[in-house]
């Protein structure tokens, strides 16, 4: 077991403290404080040296959570936010599931599967890629087989098409049959004589043929045209940008999303998209959480409306982003991986931070190979890395959150 973690514990008193501080005592913490934050002195939080600060959000402690920001910022801090309505009703297996979850992340480790499991040997994971079929099937000797196959192969039922005598002792060149050749022989075989014509009425009288009136030749009035300024379309032609700036994150991914978007400028050219998994799908809250550390506007995205430049945007669970002829939109929907190619290279960028989904490696890559910026969020201080680090052996460049920002900015802004 690695060195105890020093945790402090920012909550008010109630079922959700008394859960966490099992769940952080399960874990092996060291807490060095324990108190609510609306009464809590800034000066006490910085005194006790966290490592880790373990937040149970609830609207009551939020405007006071932005006085602790010199501490919560800070790089060498990890914050982990917590939904206390979850934490207050969290209990048998599932609070034994998000202990094992807050272990791994105060140790550093990604062993989140309870007790027992060691005795599965099949399950345990070995490096390298899976054995291919003609990995499998290497050094097997098949000429029997193909022998075999020959020797039977003319006493297998045959189609209409075949000759029916002799065919065991015909030539390679004698079997072949041109299907054309036979089918037009056996057309002209088998068509009946020519019937006599039968005679046919004279033909009716033609009627005469009137011309139609000439029509008069249209004229038109040019002199009122005008032609209409480009600028017509207002607020929603300016809200239409190009390219997007998507970000994947899940286990462990809200302190490395909030990191990464507090180092974004005000004014970046590029909306940016926030693709996070969270078990309670309290949106509004990350969005709030969000909202307290960037500089850009934080809005939770909405089906049927463009993604503006300059705002970042959190996705529901329920709305996915689309692209059509390069502009971003939102439309209903739970699959976002298939919108990724759709993205325009040049004016997009793909990160995967913490916790991203491994099945997302293989369309970002592709999309990398295209001109598109893809980042992945380095292994010191990433929970999950696995997705990063796939994508990393695949040519991609892993950076920190705060050095992820200043590739977007370098590159845009």
């Amino acid at each position: 077991m690695s060195e105890a973690k020093r945790v402090a514990l920012l909550a008010r008193p109630g079922e959700a403290r008394e859960r966490l501080r099992v769940a952080l005592h399960e874990a092996g913490a060291d807490i060095v404080l324990e108190d609510d934050p609306n009464a809590l002195d800034v000066e006490a939080l910085g005194g006790s040296a966290p490592q880790v600060v373990l937040v149970a959000l609830e609207p009551a402690i939020e405007d006071s959570l932005e006085r602790f920001d010199s501490v919560l910022h800070d790089p060498a801090v990890a914050v982990i936010f917590d939904e206390a309505e979850l934490a207050a009703r969290r209990q048998g297996w599932e609070a034994q599931r998000w202990a094992r979850h807050l272990a791994a992340k105060l140790h550093g480790h990604q062993d989140v599967l309870p007790p027992g499991r060691e005795e599965d040997v099949g399950l345990q994971l070995e490096p390298g890629l899976p054995v291919t079929p003609a990995q499998l099937h290497e050094g097997a000797e098949i000429s029997l087989h193909l022998e075999e196959a020959a020797d039977i192969a003319f006493e297998l039922p045959r189609d209409d098409f075949a000759y029916t005598g002799g065919l065991a002792t015909r030539s390679a060149a004698e079997q072949v049959i041109d299907a054309d050749d036979w089918l037009r022989h056996a057309t002209v075989d088998a068509a009946p004589a020519a019937a006599p014509a039968p005679s046919m009425p004279p033909p009716l009288p033609e009627a005469p043929v009137v011309a139609p009136p000439p029509v008069p030749a249209p004229t038109f009035d040019l002199s009122t045209l005008e032609l209409e300024p480009l600028e017509s379309g207002g607020a929603t032609g300016a809200a239409r940008v190009q390219g997007a700036v998507l970000v994947f994150a899940g286990i462990g991914g809200p302190d490395a999303v909030r990191k990464l978007l507090a180092e974004l400028p005000d004014g970046f050219p590029k909306p940016v998209l926030v693709h996070l998994r969270l078990d309670g799908g309290r949106y509004d809250n990350l969005v709030r959480q969000m909202e307290r550390v960037a500089h850009m506007p934080v809005l939770l995205a909405e089906a049927g409306k463009p993604a503006e430049a300059g705002h970042i945007y959190v996705l529901p669970g329920d709305v996915v982003p689309f692209v059509d002829a390069g502009v971003v939109s939102f439309r209903p929907g739970a699959v976002i991986h298939t919108m990724i190619p759709q993205l325009p290279p040049a004016d997009s960028a793909v990160l995967l931070l913490s916790g991203s989904d491994s099945a997302l490696v293989d369309p970002v890559a592709a999309l990398g190979e295209q001109g598109a910026l893809v980042l992945g969020q380095s292994q010191d201080g990433c929970y999950d890395p696995v997705a990063p680090k796939a994508l990393a052996s695949r040519g991609a460049e892993l950076a920190a959150p705060m050095q992820l920002a200043q590739r977007l900015t370098d590159r845009w802004f």
